[in-house]
């Protein structure tokens, strides 16, 4: 059954609109690499290890009782590592059409970006070390003028990041002549 959306209330987002098609002009989504996960959870490992560090230095010092440090820090691990990574991932999408990438993303603020192709100015590919690691890649396009000047769509295979870049230059090319 097709979720209906209050036209009475024109703020209203259900908590899963990102992946829902049923929003009106919503293209189905195309969720992002699963590798994208592992990565946010390797990004979360590594926010944590100073926060393990400190706990050990203050239960050696003898400073507070062992389980003081270690609630906050197995709190915060347990969101960085395991919640966020799933959530982050589950919020985000993106749809190709012939003439325009839309972007969705956020967990707690939604954000919903149509870019036209004809606004695009140039495009990148990136990659971090652990992107590189696990064969995923940013796509980047910036366009004309200052405020949201450029979208990132993070979490693409490699492969598929640069064939959307190709692609999406094709079609600018195109234009431009």
């Amino acid at each position: 059954m097709k979720q209906k959306i209050p036209t009475s209330n024109p703020l209203y987002c259900p908590y899963n609109a990102p992946m829902d098609d049923t929003l009106p002009d919503a293209e189905p989504l195309t969720p992002l690499d699963p590798s994208y996960t592992t990565v946010l959870r390797i990004e979360g490992l590594i926010i944590t290890i100073p926060f393990v560090v400190g706990a050990a230095v203050l239960v050696s010092a003898d400073a507070v009782p062992p389980w003081v440090p270690a609630l906050p820090v197995l709190i915060l691990a347990i969101l960085l590592i395991g919640v966020m990574p799933l959530k982050r991932y589950r919020t985000r999408g993106y749809h190709m059409a012939g003439d325009r990438l839309r972007v969705v993303k956020g967990v707690m603020f939604h954000s919903d970006t149509v870019v036209p192709f004809s606004r695009v100015q140039h495009l990148d590919v990136e990659q971090g070390p652990l992107e590189r690691l696990f064969g995923i890649a940013r796509l980047i396009l910036h366009t004309a003028g200052t405020h949201n000047a450029s979208v990132t769509l993070p979490g693409l295979a490699h492969a598929d990041a640069t064939a959307m870049r190709e692609d999406i230059r094709q079609h600018v090319k195109r234009e431009s002549m």
